[in-house]
């Protein structure tokens, strides 16, 4: 069968990747993307044109992987050519600390298009589910004549309409023990740097910078490796975030909890969110008996393995069920499913139902 010349060109740009393995060369062989920067963007071009931007990312994947290009993703020629997404974004972050000057800003160009992207999508449910919470957790029964709400009382006493009054003659009154303008909770983000969290350290640097807009809420952001970084002064700039985080090295989870331990100081009204694949460097002896401290002191504890679209995570198992045994509920999490995970840990649900309702096995 005789390929068309735009069949040929679409060909050819498959075979480039898939057609070669890494590093191999030799005569006769004209798959493989070379290791000039100029025919990577050119290519990269090129699967934009014939492909949609979902098929597009998968194969920048693949030849990070099989072709080793991932050197050249420092130059600003190729990264103005790529089509970014949240795994792209994790090899730059990865790459930020030998990255030459000259290509930082294009990289935080492209991180913050990315960044923006997903704000798009999950901001706006995120802030909604939050505020809803807390609304809901902040209603009483016997509210000063202030802080009635007249919408939620009307609706709740429909049926004590006296026609004789012509008018509703309330049986209880909704409305809220405190204003929205204090702080109502505490959150602790607490996330895990080792290289094999990069997507949820993207997905969770950007929720914490939503919860750290809102001000009913006091949010904490927390990165560690063998070493715990505070990023929490950053969190008005996602981008920021990200680049405050150093993918790669080891994991000390009892560290880190110790640290944000100290950030607690009304355990009843805070939730911390370690998220970690659990692969525990430090003591793990250490790092159960703080997290049961923690939760003893009314802290609820919550431990995603990943925050993530990818499929099952890799995780310590025997960690994961230690932590449950303590009353930690430990999982893993989709980033459409945070914002109602958070608001359920908000109103004090229990958060086990909540994952058999909202996750499936």
């Amino acid at each position: 069968m005789t390929l068309s010349a735009a069949d040929r060109s679409v060909d050819a740009a498959l075979a480039a990747l898939y057609d070669a393995e890494a590093g191999e060369s030799g005569p006769g062989r004209s798959a493989g993307l070379g290791s000039s920067a100029p025919r990577v963007a050119r290519w990269l071009g090129d699967i934009r044109s014939y492909f949609p931007s979902t098929v597009v990312q998968v194969m920048q994947r693949d030849a990070v992987e099989r072709l080793g290009i991932t050197r050249l993703l420092m130059e600003p020629e190729l990264l103005g050519a790529v089509e970014p997404d949240v795994h792209l974004v994790s090899t730059l972050l990865a790459l930020n600390e030998v990255m030459p000057e000259e290509t930082k800003q294009t990289a935080r160009e492209v991180v913050g298009r990315v960044v923006a992207e997903l704000e798009q999508r999950l901001a706006q449910r995120t802030r909604a589910a939050v505020t809803g919470a807390l609304d809901r957790a902040g209603r009483t029964g016997r509210p000063r004549h202030s802080d009635i709400d007249w919408d939620r009382t009307i609706r709740a006493n429909l049926k004590h309409f006296s026609p004789a009054l012509g008018t509703i003659v309330p049986d209880r009154l909704v409305g809220y023990a405190r204003r929205n303008h204090s702080v109502q909770r505490d959150v602790v983000l607490a996330i895990d740097q080792s290289g094999s969290m990069a997507e949820s350290v993207v997905y969770a640097s950007l929720f914490g910078a939503v919860l750290g807009s809102m001000r009913a809420l006091r949010t904490s952001l927390v990165v560690f490796d063998t070493a715990v970084v505070d990023l929490t002064d950053q969190l008005d700039d996602p981008v920021d975030v990200l680049f405050g985080t150093q993918l790669g090295g080891g994991t000390d989870i009892n560290r880190a909890l110790a640290y944000c331990e100290g950030l607690i100081t009304r355990p009843a009204e805070t939730v911390l969110v370690l998220i970690s694949d659990l692969y525990e460097g430090g003591v793990r002896e250490e790092m159960l008996r703080r997290a049961r401290s923690l939760v003893e002191s009314g802290v609820q504890v919550i431990a995603l393995l990943a925050l993530a679209d990818s499929g099952a995570p890799s995780y310590d198992a025997d960690n994961a069920a230690a932590l449950t045994n303590l009353g930690i509920p430990t999982f893993a999490c989709t980033p459409d499913l945070f914002p109602d995970l958070l608001a359920a840990a908000i109103r004090h649900e229990d958060i086990p139902t909540w994952t058999a309702t909202n996750l499936s096995s």
